[in-house]
């Protein structure tokens, strides 16, 4: 437990890597996946793996965690001797998640907590996470985590493609003339959040191997205005790209002079496997100021 006794605590669909949530005690509220059989909360009782294999047969909903699964992780925290707590949410433009532990938060007495909306998803909104943990163990005073926090939030950034667009339209996170044209014209549209949360197409390319090129190119781009950033690499298991990207970033984060300060791994979580499909690669860069 560290100095000042703050929990961390994040929800699924951040992505941060399991092995971190364990090694930093993080506790997790897992978004709920809606079947018309059956809801599953997202890596408690559903893999990746399994949840892919059910897309074939129905792409379910989504929903956020509820509000009593939320309040009974503060207490939890707060039984294990925690006194106070951080916690990090996926975008506000994505999901109702960031609102929903707001309100919680609100609610709890002699338990203060600092809500961080990441404003974005998946790895990207796991480099926040991350962050937080370092902070919090750096004895960061509690009051000053919201603002340097939210700074850097506003200093990450996510790209991502997917080998069809069918799972993102039938979530409505992209437009009917949009996965038209793509799906005719093999146009691959590299997604990205907004500074409000939103996704929108960053940059469109022809072809699954160039939007992996794109995607480079964005975080090279967001990344020159910093001396140092902090990388973070999600591929689903139906494909590995990080030892390929990974290669691609520090050779063009090199020729502008970015230092690398250390780069995130991860899968990609149940939850948002139902709103990308079964193939899908991103790349989050978070600067360092």
């Amino acid at each position: 437990m560290n100095s000042q006794k703050i929990a961390l605590l994040t929800d699924t669909g951040t992505n941060t890597p399991a092995s971190f949530l364990a090694e930093h005690d993080i506790r997790v509220a897992p978004l709920r996946i809606n079947f018309s059989d059956a809801t599953f909360e997202s890596g408690v009782d559903i893999t990746p793996a399994e949840l892919v294999a059910r897309l074939p047969h129905e792409v379910p909903k989504t929903s956020l965690p509820s509000p009593q699964t939320i309040r009974d992780l503060f207490e939890q925290a707060r039984a294990d001797g925690y006194e106070r707590a951080v916690f990090v949410t996926l975008s506000s433009g994505l999901s109702a998640t960031c609102q929903t532990v707001r309100m919680v938060a609100s609610q709890m007495t002699g338990f203060p907590v600092v809500v961080v909306d990441s404003l974005s998803i998946g790895i990207a909104a796991g480099l926040v996470v991350v962050a937080a943990a370092n902070m919090i163990e750096a004895d960061v005073p509690f009051l000053s985590l919201q603002r340097k926090l939210d700074a850097l939030a506003a200093d990450t950034r996510v790209y991502f493609s997917t080998k069809t667009l069918e799972y993102l339209r039938k979530g409505g996170r992209i437009s009917e003339p949009v996965y038209r044209l793509g799906s005719m014209l093999n146009i691959k549209p590299v997604i990205k959040c907004n500074e409000t949360g939103h996704y929108v197409v960053a940059r469109k390319a022809r072809g699954w191997e160039r939007s992996l090129e794109t995607e480079v190119r964005l975080v090279v781009e967001h990344a020159q205005q910093f001396g140092t950033v902090r990388l973070a690499i999600c591929c689903s298991d139906a494909d590995d790209y990080f030892e390929y990207l990974e290669g691609r970033l520090r050779e063009e984060l090199g020729k502008i002079g970015v230092n690398i300060e250390s780069i995130l791994y991860s899968d990609v979580s149940p939850d948002l496997l139902v709103h990308t499909g079964p193939d899908v690669v991103g790349i989050g860069v978070q600067g360092v100021r």
